[in-house]
């Protein structure tokens, strides 16, 4: 291929920027912070979407969709939520631009169109939600309400990398009301759930569920459940959050129900989502050197069938066999692509479609038409093997199969060994420095002590695991009296 491969090992940060340019997955845009999603890339994305939307509504939830534009005095109603996305917010203040007199051809803000009232670009959509719903809901008739809504947000990054971190992202969020507390946290905790089952089952990343300290909670919350992930580098992502809001953002909104016993309750509430970050958590959690390596779950084209040939009849033998073959496949829902372009040679083929990461490769001659025969070649392992054409029916959703659960065994490996318990600041250091990964630490439960720490060594809490054993020892730092060991990692 015609472009630089820089090494995993040698600096992950310029390997993961090159192979997501590389692979056509996204690019940098005109506008700073913000990056184009190419067709490939959105293609991918498109698939989480699909699942994610299949399984939030077997879970009960529609999809609407509330306005982009959120006005100044909604948003600051509920004011931790105000505080903690304030230095983040784009902000709108007129409505009409006009030629500039002293520059022909040029334009400027008219200031004769001066909004009444500032308009924030969503960072989050609580405050436009919650001020509907005051509306929506009056009797415990009208409860639970369960919607999540697919859109883009805008949180003013400077400092930004493709998928992980721009200034305008794609995700969905989920925003319920409930009549108890209960209801809240059962629903809370439930698309925590999805979330994980999602990560590990279709983008075969391992994940540790756990709960946010106060330092790391979301705004306006009362508890923010996490997945974590980690990535080939050591650094730690998150890859997906459920909020607890309590009755925070119904008595910032005045939302309030009349109960079976007639009297007058707040609402419960609940927000949770994930974006296109996990796209990034795709990439960092499987790829390699040459490429993408991505889940067949999730991976637009399953199967790439290349020809070989030399001759014009050899060209027409190979083609009708590569069709035949695609078809019979397609026929079982496995998606396949026929690269039958005449531009580029096999060899360039078989690199294009490794640094896209499809998960099978089919390379077809006369001599494999001749014999009835297939060989495959994984993409995952780099594996390749010989089958009767007969057999292609049943060996290849078996291999797709295996390469996804080869994919999240080898993740989870990597994972659980990379969990390194430590016990004084000493080993803390030497392990952040040396090994990277999760840190398993008592930790004093302080945020005082959580802000030293990471001001000490970059390491944040990333959480407290919901399955957590108690036991009692001593924070790494103060010395102070724990009862549990919490997660740290460098993070992205």
């Amino acid at each position: 291929m015609a472009f630089e491969k820089i090494k995993r090992s040698e600096n992950y940060s310029e390997w993961y920027n090159n192979l997501v340019k590389n692979a056509d997955l996204a690019e940098h845009s005109a506008v700073k912070g913000c990056m184009v999603i190419k067709p490939y890339g959105y293609a991918i994305w498109e698939k989480m979407q699909q699942q994610l939307d299949k399984m939030f509504k077997e879970t009960g939830h529609s999809n609407a969709y509330f306005p982009l534009f959120v006005p100044k005095s909604l948003f600051e109603a509920e004011e931790k939520n105000a505080e903690g996305f304030a230095k983040e917010c784009a902000v709108v203040t007129h409505y009409r631009l006009k030629s500039d007199p002293n520059h022909p051809g040029k334009l400027i803000v008219d200031p004769e169109a001066k909004l009444t009232e500032e308009l924030i670009v969503r960072p989050t959509s609580e405050a436009i939600i919650w001020n509907t719903y005051k509306g929506w809901i009056e009797s415990y008739r009208d409860l639970p309400i369960l919607i999540n809504q697919w859109a883009n947000v805008v949180r003013w990054e400077m400092r930004t990398r493709l998928f992980l971190r721009t200034a305008e992202f794609l995700w969905q969020e989920g925003h319920t009301a409930h009549a108890t507390k209960n209801e809240a946290i059962f629903e809370t905790k439930q698309m925590l759930d999805v979330y994980t089952e999602f990560a590990e089952t279709f983008l075969a990343v391992p994940v540790v569920k756990g709960v946010k300290t106060p330092n790391e909670r979301f705004a306006g919350a009362d508890d923010t459940y996490c997945i974590e992930g980690l990535m080939q580098d050591g650094k730690a992502l998150q890859m997906g959050t459920s909020h607890f809001l309590g009755q925070n953002f119904a008595k910032a909104f005045d939302v309030k129900y009349t109960n079976k016993e007639g009297k007058q309750e707040y609402v419960w509430a609940t927000s949770w989502g994930v974006s296109t970050r996990l796209m990034g958590a795709l990439i960092m959690a499987h790829s390699d050197d040459e490429g993408l390596v991505l889940p067949p779950k999730l991976a637009p084209i399953q199967l790439v069938i290349v020809p070989i040939f030399r001759t014009d009849e050899e060209k027409e033998l190979v083609f009708a066999e590569a069709e035949k073959i695609k078809k019979s496949l397609t026929q079982i829902n496995i998606s396949v692509k026929f690269d039958n372009r005449d531009t580029h040679k096999p060899g360039f083929k078989f690199a294009e479609w490794e640094l896209k990461g499809v998960p099978l490769r089919i390379g077809i001659g006369p001599r494999d038409v001749a014999n009835q025969t297939i060989e495959l070649a994984r993409r995952d392992n780099k594996t390749k093997q010989v089958i009767n054409a007969s057999e292609l029916l049943t060996v290849i959703p078996e291999l797709l199969k295996d390469i996804q659960n080869a994919m999240y065994q080898k993740a989870l490996d990597f994972r659980n060994e990379n969990i390194t318990e430590v016990n004084s600041w000493d080993e803390f250091v030497s392990v952040l420095e040396n090994k990277g990964g999760f840190i398993a630490a008592h930790w004093d439960g302080t945020s005082e002590t959580e802000e030293k720490i990471k001001e000490l060594s970059k390491a944040t809490i990333r959480c407290i695991p919901l399955d957590n054993k108690l036991e009692n020892g001593q924070c790494v730092l103060t010395g102070n009296p724990s009862s549990q060991r919490v997660l740290f990692a460098k993070a992205y």
